[in-house]
């Protein structure tokens, strides 16, 4: 009856005071709602159908820090942000929250929320609670419900690295951090993530919002797939556990504002190692066998062999074995009997390892009675190890709620890895698959159902390889990678979109996967190369993702094929020198790439972009194709489908594009068709973008850096400029001030001149006395150095390659 009654009489709220900030909204008995404005285009709220926080602390939120407290921050600290001015009124019924770019409407009755958004002058309303039952006020039961009307011309764009199309819409997401190994990258749900984050853009208006939802429990998103004849058109939140707690962003103009955003708002970006975008070997055949070192070993002479550039190789977890099982931090040394040697020889030759480790002890594990007597698992409600699958075979989880089993993680990860020069740490099978209610977390001191937050877990695990590397070698920027993970995890690791099955499919899909995953926050990431699950890929898919993969910020080949091949650089005789060749590019873009990163680190900048989220204008942009932007500046074109010789690109409207490879100009608005050899594939320049290049020739085990520009300057009057960050790639000294930068400027005007300036502020350890700039072939101006001299000018491959001498 009294849940009858609550349903026939929703909540009425009365405005506790129009001073301070969170404003408090109150209702009989004990509800309450919360909102913090936080900053312009930001107001947080918090419902609280008990008056009182029901969720753990938060690790989310971290605005524009490095990290949060290891216990995580306090929900209603306010520490990071800059309230801006802001005005509270009552007016009909409701209560209204305006700041210069947002405004909030609270129906007294009931509570639910109506935004609007300051944009070309004008306020839009841009989202508005359903008008029944937006909000549970525990008339259902203890879950945590956010209903929102639904227009039709929305596009949702976000929650990570879901399955399917890069638009949500019409479809329904489970937040579950799952193995999903072999999944289908059109299909599976759910996958390895865990980031209740998506972007609303309503073309019409060119407005738009994004809805962070802070929770760690698993949750559900329906985008307009649930239809219910009694509340219209909606879309749905869900949460197992805690409170409902969101974040408005505002993103007028463009989506990416919003993207911006919520990136400063859960933290900074980590900066990591430059090495860290080169090619990284992998395969699970290697480690798995007997004669594992050498095996190894083999890989570097093949490397050689075939001048194959490499800077890493991930070691898979094989190397750990007894038997046929793996025991973290356990070294084989049957398979390994000269660790120090073995390591030794891979950073001869430049190339690093980076070692697989895993959260879960096996019941046989060596450590295992060791770790349990400590209290260092998560446990059953009875003191026992709360038992969980894992491979094949039981074990249990490491606590890393628990201070000591953190000291533990990081005592191994140093002893059993890093003093034997390993350089870095791959964070694998972490999601914490656990589901039984018995189990308890530690919760530093405050023990909760280790199932209500088992994204907490992933996160802190990697944040406690971060710290062990940190404290191993202080001067040395930390280089992870992990698998699955949460909000958060972009401040700590690279990351990638798991076990993928081999397919054209999966190649088409794991691109949209990985522009969800920077419209989400998290840029450093890419996908196994060829396909990780299932048959080996043909030389054609191979040489295709390999050609698609050179542009992601992580480039790994890694394998572990149905059929026992391995996907292997040199795997096909017919296609490895194409494959070289398409590395060595890789090589030649990492300045671009490394500068995006920089820009990703200190600017809250996407890698990544869909082509609407550049252009959002550009009605033809909005259509859920193949192509993606690196930067602002690239346009990449993948080709993504067998037996192709050319590829079909739109090119958006409003500016000029011009091949990489040939230097020829097209005017945007208009699709055009591109020769896309193996060798080649596809990709053009921005009009007014200047892009740093490493032209030095590099081989296998000898690495050689010579910064030069490609640039497209503008047809009529105007400057296309570029940068390139400059550090010694590898060391914390930039944090001291030994950094510096290029900025290159192509200056035209009306007079027919084009005029280049050179700038080059900041720590240089090896100066460069000449810098070439390459401009296409049909740009006949005459050229004018404001500072230095023209020392050369002509043509190589389409384009004019001017040879600039710098002032010492």
């Amino acid at each position: 009856m009294r849940s009858l009654t609550n349903l026939k009489h929703p909540p009425r709220f009365a405005l506790s005071s129009t001073a301070g900030n969170p404003i408090v909204l109150s209702a009989q008995p004990n509800r309450q709602i919360e909102l913090f404005v936080l900053a312009e285009d930001v107001i947080r709220v918090l419902v609280l159908p008990d008056g009182e926080t029901r969720g753990p602390r938060t690790w989310a939120i971290a605005p524009g820090a490095d990290d949060v407290p290891l216990e995580g921050r306090e929900r209603r600290d306010m520490s990071g942000f800059t309230p801006p001015p802001f005005t509270v009124s009552e007016e009909a019924g409701h209560v209204v929250i305006e700041t210069a770019r947002v405004r909030v409407s609270i129906a007294l009755e009931g509570g639910a929320c109506a935004w609007d958004i300051l944009h070309d002058g004008a306020w839009h309303r841009v989202m508005s609670d359903r008008k029944t039952q937006a909000y549970n006020f525990g008339w259902w039961d203890s879950r945590v419900y956010h209903y929102v009307e639904r227009r039709r011309d929305e596009m949702y764009v976000g929650l990570g690295e879901r399955a399917g199309s890069l638009d949500r819409a019409q479809q329904s997401y489970e937040m579950r951090n799952i193995d999903a190994m072999g999944y289908s990258a059109r299909t599976t749900d759910p996958l390895y993530k865990h980031i209740p984050f998506y972007v609303t853009w309503q073309p019409q208006t060119s407005t738009g919002f994004g809805l962070f939802y802070d929770t760690l429990a698993d949750c559900r998103f329906d985008m307009g797939r649930e239809l219910d004849n009694y509340h219209g058109h909606y879309r749905h939140f869900i949460a197992e556990h805690g409170d409902l707690d969101y974040y408005f962003i505002a993103s007028a103009g463009s989506p990416l504002d919003a993207v911006r955003r919520f990136t400063w708002l859960t933290g900074r970006p980590a900066w990591m190692p430059k090495w860290g975008l080169g090619y990284s070997g992998s395969t699970m055949s290697y480690t798995d066998a007997p004669n594992a070192q050498q095996q190894m070993g083999e890989f570097i002479e093949r490397c050689r062999e075939h001048d194959m550039l490499c800077d890493s190789f991930h070691l898979s977890s094989g190397y750990t074995s007894i038997g046929a099982k793996r025991y973290v931090f356990n070294w084989n040394h049957e398979k390994f009997p000269d660790i120090d040697g073995f390591v030794q020889s891979y950073l001869e030759h430049g190339v690093r390892l980076c070692a697989n480790i895993k959260p879960c002890l096996l019941q046989d594990h060596p450590k295992f009675e060791e770790v349990a007597s400590a209290g260092l698992l998560i446990e059953a409600s009875d003191g026992e190890p709360a038992w969980v699958q894992f491979w094949d075979e039981v074990g249990a989880y490491l606590d890393f709620t628990n201070p000591a089993a953190i000291d533990w993680w990081k005592a191994r990860v140093k002893e059993a890895l890093l003093r034997h020069g390993i350089a870095a740490t791959w964070n694998d099978n972490n999601e914490f698959e656990i589901w039984s209610p018995n189990a308890i977390a530690h919760g530093f001191g405050k023990p909760y159902p280790a199932h209500q937050a088992k994204v907490l877990q992933t996160q802190l695990m990697m944040r406690a390889s971060h710290d062990a590397q940190r404290e191993h070698a202080p001067d040395r920027r930390p280089f992870l990678v992990s698998r699955s993970g949460g909000v958060g995890m972009h401040r700590y690791v690279q990351t990638w979109s798991g076990d993928n099955y081999t397919s054209w499919e999966t190649l088409r899909f794991n691109l949209k996967m990985g522009l969800g995953l920077a419209m989400s926050g998290i840029s450093n990431s890419g996908h196994d190369i060829g396909g990780f699950s299932g048959p080996a890929p043909g030389p054609e898919l191979f040489a295709r993702w390999v050609a698609f993969g050179i542009f992601l910020p992580r480039f790994s080949i890694h394998s572990w094929n149905d059929d026992g091949t391995v996907n292997e650089p040199w795997m096909y005789p017919e296609v490895t020198q194409q494959v070289a060749g398409l590395i060595k590019l890789r090589y030649r873009l990492i300045p671009y790439l490394y500068e995006l990163l920089w820009q990703s680190h200190s600017a809250y900048e996407p890698v990544l972009r869909p082509m609407f989220a550049e252009f959002p204008h550009d009605a033809r942009c909005l259509t859920d194709g193949d192509d993606m932007m690196l930067g602002s500046s690239v346009l990449v074109a993948p080709v993504v489908d067998a037996n192709r010789t050319t590829r079909d690109v739109y090119l958006p409207a409003g500016t000029r594009w011009v091949s990489y490879w040939s230097g020829e100009a097209f005017d945007g608005g208009q699709t055009v068709t591109l020769p896309a050899p193996f060798e080649q594939p596809v990709f053009l320049l921005r009009e007014g973008s200047v892009i740093p290049l490493n032209i030095a020739e590099q081989h296998f085990g000898r690495p050689a850096d010579e910064r030069a520009f490609i640039a497209v300057p503008y047809a009529g009057a105007g400057t296309a400029q570029g940068r390139c960050i400059e550090d010694d790639g590898e060391s914390e000294a930039w944090r001291r001030g030994e950094q510096g930068r290029w900025n290159v400027m192509l200056t035209t005007d009306d007079a027919g001149t084009l005029r280049i300036a050179v700038e080059r502020p900041g720590w240089r350890s090896a100066p460069q006395s000449q810098v070439r700039i390459f401009v296409p072939m049909h740009e006949t101006r005459a050229i004018v150095c404001a500072n230095g001299t023209l020392a050369g000018d002509h043509t190589e491959d389409g384009w004019r390659c001017l040879t600039i001498s710098l002032p010492h």
